[in-house]
């Protein structure tokens, strides 16, 4: 029984302290006045009365009600409920005039009412809660009072307040107070379940179900939540409701449905909290960081940024919503039927509210079931103490991922959870009963959501009953307060009186005397067993995840032990990889286990030292897949296991098993020590009292308590069930019983106690204990200490000399060991000790206890350590030793390592295949490169040699890296190396190496890929011998260690006398002296900077301007012959002039003067003098000033290359020539030079030059145009089309379009006749449809790409725009900028150069897109995730995009070039992106640059001249580090490659050549691509090198040199279709869906590493070769000539050649059998192609342009939109054309033939091939119809040819006339043509099948027949 009502307070306003803004209440009377001794009165009570504060008010206002809730010390729960209502009082501000006393809120002025209304509460506190009773209570007094009723208001107050009502029990209570009142109140059944109204139902209906889900999770997962509304009971509501539906855990942290204002600094307390504030605090409320909030009002919950919510695991959150939606809104379901039912409406408002408490103990049920199965008893008298083992329930939930649960189990609710509900012997409720008996029904229910819902609706009906236990009766009689006319009127109100207190303290006071004479009431507590629901085991298999056909996976572990301890070692050893993958799954590890258990016989069992290591292989493998949770129990089942097996090394001397299984985190896991502890215990004191009962207890139990090894399969009784019956029995026993058993349950948790200390030191102290290794690394594991690489037998190396034994060290470090092993010990004995209730003597014995334990211990193991010492050391594979280049040295030799798999699955063997890795070798680290050579672990592929390397100047990344083997358990430390030749080299160092090894060679690495100077690179360091780059080894302090010393010492001594040289500038000779070039140049440039006088002179000061020498000198540089070729100059002798050039060559930049980063001579407009030119640089940015880099022969337009303008310079350069200036500044005469300098290079166009020439689109015929005008009518309007797709930036695409294949929008342009739109003119030759941008365009030039695509472009208000007429021919000039620069600038409409704004991707966007790319070509780990495949990885990059993008500008600069518009392309500082573009067109438009020499010169004038800072971009030195990479020309090269797949008959180099310069350029093996600009290059002599310096033949310094040598000696380089078409221009398409990932980027050979240091390669492969040949024929089997080629190990070009190449392999081979000269390929290739043509005139057969196609890589197509076949035989050529944006021909031909079919498609039309055609039906093959298909007998090819028409080109198939045996007549089959007669059908018998015909009638087959014949018997 308790009291209705503690307490009952007036709470009125405080007059008397009204200061400040806010009034403040007091407690006028409080009755009784004496505390409770249970239940002190509450503090505070007037905060809560009125939680917006006390204010007077001018109105009277409603009375109003609600419940607050406080909180006391002992976390007890105070309901108050106030009842406030408003007393009128004269206005205290006209009473006291003072000024002081007015707020300075209220102005004086205002009138003051004369009547204010001051707020007055009336409070209850009571301990049960109410709600409706309270507002009853309050609402009478308050009647009582208002109305004046006869009752006194001291009768009513001292009745509530007397009032004593039951608990719970479900009874039903009538209640009066004295007035005339009667009111029933309902007690729940349960007081353990909440009641909460119809709260719940509310909250939801507020809310809505995702956002209450939402709070519950984060109830659950301890996040802060704070309630907003207007109104404080919805605040109570809602508060009430959350705790509701998080039964049966119990929040225990703060909770405060209403806050009062004054307290809102709670909001910022640390802990978790539950509150609700009044909306109008809730600006206070915004700047919370990390609170999630809730209002109620407006339905909205917000979280925060940083704060996460752990949701819940998900079929479960799915089925929850489902069933919520089914509570709340049931029509959802029906609301699709076509005949809905008349009316579902959902439940009331109660039982609604149980209903989706249902579904929320419905869920609980199923997260939590199976918990009492993972409950561990540890004590059971005096009290049970409980302790759950987390890590094996969520083990076989198989929830260990799970967020949302780890946190739940975390938390303190369940802490609680398991400390209310984990007793055995207790009163039980509905979830007890959910959790023991429906767990099974849930399980079966849970997908069919009809079946849940009956379910949650039986549920709901135990609530509701629960909380309405008896039908409603109709028996309240409560007094409301008389709505009077005149009630409002404050006189009528009389102020509420001053109680009694002595009549109500009579009233306490009797009822008290009452209770004490009255017999106490004892409700009987009704304790049972608690069930425990069906055990976990059988509910796992549903998530578990079992692995494929693990049958035979537990097989092979099984056999492999059983060989193991039948000493089969052989067949082990073979198992031994297989049983390593299998116990990746759970079923093998345990099966490991089990079979282990078998063969150890009273807890122990010796083995030899093959046996020991393979166990402990075994063991460690186990191990490390398991967590260090062990959820599954592994490392608990394993713990007795490595006590038992052991092995003897001496004269008593026997090492354990554990000693080699220390390197796991789950042995320092406090965690895993306590849960096996405590199943110990339980199992011991299940033991107990088993055999204390004796035999008499014979209660079978539901199951059996998994935990533990000592489980058994008997029907015992459960630990669980066990303790039930125990505290059952309890109370019946003597007190003598009751101690024994409480010392002999002490005394079992003790010695356990003692037996863990030991296990535990077993784990902890290493084999050595010198090292300091699991604690050191505070309990978790810090991967960086030192691993004890403890390996079972010792290893012979740098680990064997150990420390002096004698020396006085080796004490201080062990102790150190020792210390914190006891620490961790000490640690955990406390913990459990105090949990289990351990006496102090005891705990005291157990401290003293454990050093000693410890001390010993490492007393034993030093015997074992020095013992094992002895074994002879492990035999491990010797290390391969790497060929070098020559000139290149080892920095540092060898070091033993593992190479670990990376994400490429191909060399694991994931996807079939040897598992090549991990393999085991050594690094070496030289000049040049990093070179891993070793051998595959698996033994099945030992005898292959993996090599991996990259040049050490291309690493991008390097990391370090813990790996733990899978073969030994030990962690060791590696590193991740990464290269931007995309590899990736992830090793780890062995055992042997010592980490200051590892250190040295890291410092290496870095100090070779950063060296202080370019000079420092492997280019300039290779040929001189002696000078290797190891100087820095004379700083360094690692001199002791003997490895490395040696040749670091020498190389030290060589150094120094060198030192002096590379620091000093090399500054060239001046001019003079380098009168001859040749003689100069042939000593090398050492000898050259000696002999310098030692001023060291500036370039600028030693060259002379008017030297002669200076221009023969530039003039070699290739650039010249290549201008001299495009006709853009000549420089004569005299360096005249030739005045009727538009074009110079100038000289302006001879000195490098005018820009650095130019070349020395430039092309400039003949009418330009170089003083302008000056003027004119310093516009732009770094001074690159327009140049011209080319020019189109045909069209004499030319190309142009600069850096954008500095911003000063835009806005001048583009601003209309008449508009008013303030007189002629600078800036003005600067930027009329530059519209100067624009016109000059109009002016030097034919076009412009020609009256003519005003090229309007409508009729675009300038003469020197006039032959191709039929294809550019075709073509015009594309380019505005591909302008606008150009100029649009990304937001400018059409959010429609479909995706491309890799996922980009591609934009499509139709080909099609699109629709037009009205106002748009429709050029003759049919428009192409452009783009529809979605109008961003406007803001930068709408009319160019208008224009282009020949639109109107009206103005923008609406007229129509004057200058339109003007301007509708194309512009002269088109100026290619970046579209951030433009801003600003106005288009004159009289200029002839127009300006195309294009958006341009920034050196960090390559930088950032290249690191993505790599990670997703060379991923560094495996993974699963879907969202990191290697598309979508390829995707994110947006590598293609750029490749798209850069492509896209160059088309579009093609497309104006040759339409006869000059182009300028200005973008960045013009020496990336413009190189790119500008190098890109240069080659689409001229065949010549798609030939060895045209593309070296290409490079050579693009880049290297015109300076693209490839030093820098590459951070090839310690300058340029943190730059990063950039990959500006690997980015051009990729483009390149994309051109070429597209048109790969085009170009005269191979896809390997693109592929061997993309290598070479970042590997500073060469210098061509070393340094910033032709300037560097002069001032470190290396410009004019190349042509000298022949001494050293072996090392090259030119990659071109290079590429000649090795092109002479092989056609690696040379790509066989190589047919060009003349004066073709490319196209290729750009979009996304037809670019290809480069196959330089993802392809690998393991076998010999990187191809492209091909004489590496090939001594290589002669080295295999002559290891291969001393083997003795074997004369009995013969041997197979076959070959296995694998994947990412072999070379496949090499393995398997293509036709050609291994064609000229063979000439080669047979030349050396007969002792010819060798000849050389290219002659022989020269040769055929020669004898093909003469062949080909001599049958009159039109040749291939000279083509000859015998390549083997036909796969390439040349599309066509046409092929264009004119009727002579003679001399006719195929056009090619590429199927692209434009037609070049004018008869589009539907059929695109492949080059496989161009041979038979040609003789198409040549009647004399064609002997013989016409219709027949074929049969098909087996159960095929018959078809009609059109025939053609071709009697010079010998062979029948079918079609599917006559007009089709593509040949369906071919009977060779040579494999046919007869034609004879043949009988209609199944199937067969009707109405036609029998001998129409006639077969044609082959070698290999039978092909049945049939005519259209006899005559016709008589005729094919014989046709037929002939031929064959001509053949």
């Amino acid at each position: 029984m308790a009291r209705l009502a503690d307490y009952f307070v007036v709470v009125g306003y405080d007059l008397d302290k009204r200061g400040g803004s806010e009034g403040q209440g007091h407690i006028l009377q409080r009755f009784p006045e004496k505390d409770w001794e249970d239940n002190p009165f509450p503090q505070g009570i007037e905060l809560f009365c009125q939680p917006n504060g006390w204010q007077l008010v001018p109105e009277r206002e409603r009375p109003s009600f609600f419940v607050s809730v406080l909180t006391d010390i002992n976390s007890e729960r105070h309901y108050c409920a106030c009842f406030t209502f408003w007393e009128g009082l004269d206005n205290p501000q006209l009473q006291k005039a003072e000024a002081s006393e007015v707020d300075e809120d209220e102005v004086p002025g205002l009138v003051q009412p004369a009547q204010v209304f001051a707020p007055k509460s009336l409070v209850l506190v009571s301990r049960l809660d109410h709600t409706e009773v309270f507002r009853n209570c309050l609402g009478l007094i308050y009647t009582v009072h208002v109305d004046s009723l006869s009752v006194p208001l001291e009768t009513v107050i001292g009745n509530l307040l007397t009032c004593v009502i039951p608990v719970a029990g479900g009874s039903q209570r009538t209640i009066t107070l004295g007035a005339g009142d009667r009111q029933v109140i309902q007690t729940p059944i349960n007081d353990s379940l909440p009641v909460s109204g119809s709260s719940v139902a509310h909250l939801f209906r507020q809310l809505g179900i995702v956002n209450v889900l939402y709070l519950f999770c984060a109830a659950l997962t301890e996040h802060k939540i704070l309630f907003l509304s207007s109104s404080y009971q919805r605040l109570t509501d809602a508060c009430r409701a959350l705790l509701a539906i998080m039964f049966p855990l119990k929040y225990s942290f703060t909770y405060v449905p209403i806050l009062p204002g004054k307290l809102l600094e709670v909001l910022s307390t640390p802990t978790p909290f539950i509150i609700g504030v009044n909306s109008f605090f809730r600006s206070e409320t915004q700047e919370l960081l990390d609170v999630i909030i809730a209002d109620l009002d407006g339905g909205t919950v917000t979280i925060p940024e940083c704060v996460h919510i752990s949701l819940l695991p998900d079929p479960l959150l799915q089925q929850t919503q489902t069933a919520l939606s089914m509570v709340l809104d049931p029509e959802l379901e029906i609301a699709d039927h076509a005949f809905p039912p008349s009316s579902t409406q959902p439940s009331t408002l109660k039982i609604q509210d149980k209903e989706i408490r249902a579904v929320f103990l419905w869920l609980f049920g199923q997260l939590f079931h199976g918990y009492r199965w993972c409950l561990h008893i540890i004590r059971i008298h005096p009290e049970p103490v409980i302790r759950f083992h987390k890590a094996a329930f969520l083990g076989q939930r198989a929830l260990t991922e799970d967020d949302f649960l780890m946190k739940v189990l975390d938390g303190m609710a369940f802490a609680g959870f398991i400390s209310e509900r984990g007793p055995p012997y207790r009163p039980t409720d509905l979830f007890d009963d959910l959790i023991a008996n429906q767990v099974e029904r849930i399980r079966q229910e849970e997908c069919s959501p009809h079946k849940v819902m009956n379910h949650i609706k039986e549920l709901a009906e135990q609530l509701f009953k629960n909380e309405n236990p008896y039908p409603v009766v109709a028996m309240h009689k409560v007094q409301r307060p008389a709505e009077s006319p005149g009630h409002n009127d404050p006189k009528n109100l009389a102020i509420f009186p001053p109680l009694d207190d002595v009549t109500v303290q009579l009233f306490i006071d009797h009822a008290a005397a009452k209770l004490k004479t009255a017999p106490p009431m004892v409700r009987a507590e009704l304790n049972g067993m608690v069930p425990s629901g069906p055990p976990l085991g059988d509910i796992v298999d549903r998530h578990g995840h079992v692995l494929a056909n693990s049958a035979r996976r537990l097989e092979v572990v099984r056999n492999c032990i059983t060989y193991i301890f039948d000493n089969k070692m052989l067949e082990a050893k073979k198992l031994m990889p297989a049983v390593l993958r299998a116990l990746k799954g759970r079923a093998a590890r345990v099966c490991l286990t089990q079979e282990l258990n078998q063969h150890v016989l009273q807890n122990r069992a010796v083995l030899d030292d093959q046996q020991f290591d393979y166990i402990v292989r075994m063991m460690n493998c186990t191990l490390q897949d398991c967590s260090h949770m062990d959820e599954h129990g592994i490392a608990a089942i394993l713990l007795p296991l490595v006590t038992a097996f052991c092995r003897k090394l001496g004269a008593g001397i026997t090492q354990f098993a554990y000693s080699c299984v220390q390197e796991h985190m789950v042995w320092t896991n406090m965690q895993f020590w306590e849960a096996m502890f405590y199943s110990d215990v339980q199992n011991h004191i299940r033991a107990l009292y088993l055999e204390a009962d004796g035999g008499e207890q014979s209660i079978a139990s539901h199951g059996q308590q998994e935990s533990g090894p000592a489980a058994g399969g008997q029907e015992l009784l459960g630990a669980l069930e066990l303790a039930s019956e125990q505290s059952r029995l309890w109370p019946t026993l003597s007190k003598e019983q009751q101690s024994e058993r409480v010392q002999k349950e002490e005394s079992t948790v003790f010695s356990q106690a003692i037996h863990y200390a030991n296990r535990m030191s077993y784990l902890l102290l290493p084999l050595d204990t010198s090292k300091n290794r699991l604690l050191n690394r505070s309990g978790i594991g810090d991967v960086e200490s030192v691993s004890n690489s403890y390996v079972t037998n010792s290893i012979a190396g740098s680990m064997a000399e150990s420390y002096d034994t004698e020396s006085g060290f080796e004490d201080a470090e062990s102790s150190d060991v020792a210390n914190s092993v006891v620490r961790f010990i000490n640690r955990f004995v406390d913990k459990v000790c105090n949990e289990s209730g351990v006496t102090n003597e005891h705990l005291k014995a157990l401290h003293t206890m454990i050093p000693d334990i410890v001390q010993m211990h490492i007393e034993t193991l030093d015997a074992v350590h020095r013992e094992s010492k002895r074994l002879p050391p492990i035999q491990k594979p010797k290390l391969l030793r790497p060929i070098l280049l020559a000139g290149e040295e080892l920095v540092m030799d060898g070091m033993r390592v593992h190479l670990i798999s990376d994400g490429r699955e191909e060399a694991t063997g994931a996807l079939g295949g040897p598992a090549l890795l991990p393999a085991e070798g050594a690094i070496f680290l030289t000049t040049y490169r990093l070179i891993f050579k070793g051998t595959p672990n698996d033994p099945l592929v030992g005898e292959q040699v993996v090599t991996r390397s990259f040049p050490i100047a291309s690493l991008t990344k390097e990391k370090r890296i813990s790996v733990s083997l899978s073969m030994d358990q030990f962690i060791q430390e590696g590193l991740q190396l990464r290269s931007c030749t995309f590899q990736l080299l992830k090793i780890a160092f062995d055992e042997e190496v010592a980490s200051d090894l590892a250190e040295v060679f890291r410092k290496h690495m870095h100090k070779l890929r950063y060296p202080q100077h370019v000079q420092g690179t492997f280019a300039f360091t290779v040929g001189q011998s002696g000078k290797t780059l190891v100087e820095h080894k004379t700083k360094d302090k690692n001199q002791s260690i003997k490895t490395l010393s040696k040749n670091l010492v020498k190389s030290a001594k060589r150094t120094i006398g060198r030192q002096y040289v590379t620091r000093k500038k090399y500054s060239p000779p001046t001019w003079e002296n380098r009168s001859s070039l040749q003689s100069e140049l042939d000593e090398d440039e050492i000898s050259v900077s000696e002999e310098l006088d030692q001023g060291s002179l500036t370039l600028s000061s030693t060259i002379r301007s008017s030297d002669r020498q200076t221009m023969s000198n530039v003039v070699e540089r290739a650039c010249c012959r290549d201008y001299q070729r495009l006709g853009l100059g000549t420089l004569s002798n005299s360096l005249t002039r030739s005045k009727n050039e538009p074009f110079r060559i100038s000289t302006v930049n001879r000195m490098y003067t005018v820009c650095r980063s130019y070349p020395g001579l430039l092309i400039v407009p003949q009418s330009i003098p170089d003083s302008t030119i000056q003027r004119i640089s310093r516009c732009y940015r770094q001074n690159r000033f327009p140049v011209v880099c080319w020019r189109n022969s045909r069209t004499k337009a030319v190309l142009l290359r600069s850096a954008g303008l500095h911003a000063k310079g835009v806005v001048g350069f583009f601003k209309s020539p008449n508009a008013p200036s303030a007189g002629p500044s600078q800036a003005d005469s600067t930027s009329l030079e530059q519209e100067k300098y624009m016109q000059a290079i109009i002016s030097s166009m034919p076009s412009y030059c020609e009256p003519s020439g005003r090229n309007t689109l409508g009729g675009f015929t300038s003469t020197h145009m006039s032959t191709s005008d039929s294809s550019d009518k075709l073509r015009q309007p594309k380019i505005g089309a591909l302008m606008k797709q150009v100029m649009g930036g990304k937001e400018d695409v059409p959010g429609t379009f479909s995706r491309g294949a890799l996922g980009q929008r591609a934009r499509v342009i139709s080909l099609s006749q699109p629709r037009v739109s009205g106002k748009a003119r429709n050029p003759p030759g049919g428009k192409w449809g452009s783009i529809r941008g979605s109008g961003r365009l406007s803001a930068y030039n709408p009319e160019v790409g208008n224009r282009l695509s020949s639109k109107e472009s009206p103005q923008p208000n609406g007229g129509p725009s004057e200058a339109l007429f003007l301007r509708q021919q194309r512009a002269y000039l088109y100026i290619i900028g970046d579209k951030t620069q433009l801003k600003g600038g106005k288009q004159d409409s009289f200029q002839q150069w127009e300006v195309v704004p294009i958006e341009v991707c920034d050196v960090r966007q390559v930088k950032n897109s290249f690191k993505k790319l790599i990670k997703a070509c060379v991923p560094s780990s495996a993974t699963s995730e879907p969202s990191m495949t290697f598309h979508r990885c390829l995707e994110e990059s947006e590598w293609m995009c750029l490749l798209h993008r850069v492509l896209q500008v160059s088309v579009l600069v093609v497309e104006l070039l040759d339409t006869g518009s000059s182009v300028m392309v200005s973008l960045e500082d013009g020496w990336d992106v413009t190189t790119q573009v500008v190098s890109l067109v240069q080659l689409l438009s001229d065949p010549y640059y798609r030939t060895f020499d045209g593309f070296r010169l290409l490079v050579e004038k693009e880049w290297l001249s015109f300076g693209h800072r490839f030093s820098h971009r590459g951070a090839q030195t310690l300058a340029s580090q943190s730059s990063g990479f950039t990959p500006v020309f690997l980015q051009f090269l990729d483009c390149v490659h994309q051109i070429h797949l597209q048109f790969p008959m085009e170009f005269e180099f191979s896809q390997y050549y693109l592929k061997f310069l993309a290598y070479h350029y970042v590997s500073n093996r060469f210098r061509t691509f070393l340094l910033d600009s032709d300037y560097e290059r002069i001032e470190l002599g290396v410009l004019y090198e190349e042509k000298g310096e022949r001494k050293n033949p072996q090392v090259c310094k030119s990659v071109w040199d290079y590429i000649d040598r090795l092109n002479k000696k092989t056609p690696i380089f040379f790509n066989y279709m190589f047919s060009p078409e003349d004066e073709e221009v490319l196209r290729p398409y750009s979009f996304i869906s037809n670019l290809k990932v480069w196959d330089f980027y993802t392809e690998e050979t393991l076998s010999e590493g990187p191809s492209y240091d091909w004489e590496l390669v090939q001594r290589g492969r002669q080295e295999r070769l002559a290891e291969e040949v001393p083997d003795k024929p074997d004369t009995t089997t013969p041997k197979s000539q076959r070959h296995i080629v694998w994947p990412c190990y072999d070379s496949r070009s090499r393995v398997v050649p293509d036709a050609i190449t291994k064609l000229l392999q063979d000439l080669q081979s047979l030349e050396a059998e007969l002792g010819l000269p060798p000849e050389k390929w290219k002659d022989t290739w020269d040769k055929i192609k020669a004898n093909q043509r003469a062949e080909a005139k001599l049958e009159n057969r039109p040749s291939f342009n000279s083509s000859l196609l015998m390549s083997s890589n036909l796969s390439h197509q040349r599309r066509s939109q046409g092929v264009y076949l004119p009727e002579s035989g003679v001399g006719s050529s195929i056009n090619l054309a590429m199927d692209r944006e434009t037609s070049t021909t004018s008869t589009p031909v539907a059929g695109r033939p492949s080059t496989s079919t161009l041979y038979s498609q040609f003789q198409s039309t040549e009647s004399e091939n064609r002997s013989f055609e016409g219709i027949l039906f074929k049969k098909g093959a087996l159960l095929k119809p018959w078809k009609p298909r059109w025939f053609v007998l071709d009697k010079t090819k010998h062979q029948l040819r079918y079609y599917e028409t006559r007009q089709d080109k593509e040949c369906k198939g071919v009977i060779e006339l040579a494999e046919v045996e007869s034609v004879i007549p043949g009988t209609p089959t199944m199937g067969a043509p009707k109405n036609i007669e029998e001998k129409a059908f006639f077969d044609l018998k082959t070698t290999k099948r039978v092909y049945n015909f049939c005519a259209q009638d006899s005559p016709n087959a008589q005729l094919w027949m014989d046709s037929i014949q002939s031929c064959l018997s001509d053949a």
